[in-house]
């Protein structure tokens, strides 16, 4: 005997069940991969892989440089000519009314003022002759050495007044005395006494003596016993 009724006796037909289908991993979701592979210890990496393309920072400079903005001109590539700058020596001689060209030298503590002319290349120094004054052929040929340098040896005649120092004093004294008197009545020949080293004062001078010295570098003699 049974206490069932027709109604709880029909039952509902059960639905089939769907197996559930294996999940293909997303190959755009990076982080769900790395959580269902269970690996430990590794980071999900959430950076995406960097494309390749062209830098448009390098393609807007190059545009920017072949356009015609800039203002620039590209030349042939040969070098700008130097231009040529106006030298004007600086001349330490003077003329004076009478067409006579003057100039002062000094060598150690000697003292030369020397005069120029034309003529016919006679040499006077303190009123005596140049092998007079200059018996060494050295001090000669130093004071000729401008006037054989410019091509005016025999040409002009030079006096010359000259006090102070000793013989190698006075003869430097008198060649660049010579030398800017030269310059002064042609101012042409100014490259080639220059490049010789005429027009330049040697500054050298005798070293003072010191105190404890007999000179300036001469000591005393010493005896130890």
């Amino acid at each position: 005997m049974s206490s069932e009724t027709p109604e709880e006796e029909q039952t509902t037909p059960e639905t089939p069940a769907v197996e559930p289908t294996a999940e293909a991993p997303a190959e755009s979701d990076p982080v769900a991969a790395a959580m269902e592979s269970g690996v430990e210890g590794v980071a999900p990496s959430t950076e995406e892989p960097a494309a390749s393309e062209p830098e448009p920072a390098v393609e807007e400079a190059t545009e920017a440089a072949e356009g015609d903005d800039i203002g620039l001109t590209l030349g042939s590539g040969a070098p700008a000519e130097e231009e040529e700058l106006n030298y004007n020596p600086v001349i330490r001689g003077k003329i004076d009314r009478f067409g006579v060209a003057m100039g002062t030298g000094r060598r150690k503590t000697a003292v030369a003022r020397v005069r120029i002319k034309e003529g016919n290349g006679e040499i006077t120094i303190n009123g005596r002759t140049l092998e007079q004054h200059c018996p060494t052929v050295r001090d000669q040929a130093f004071v000729k050495a401008p006037l054989i340098k410019t091509e005016k040896l025999g040409k002009v005649d030079v006096w010359v007044r000259v006090q102070g120092g000793g013989t190698t004093g006075q003869t430097g004294a008198i060649l660049l005395g010579i030398a800017r008197a030269l310059q002064a009545m042609d101012s042409s020949l100014h490259h080639t006494l220059q490049a010789n080293g005429f027009l330049t004062r040697d500054e050298r001078m005798v070293e003072r003596k010191k105190y404890g010295h007999k000179k300036a570098r001469r000591s005393f003699q010493f005896s130890k016993r």
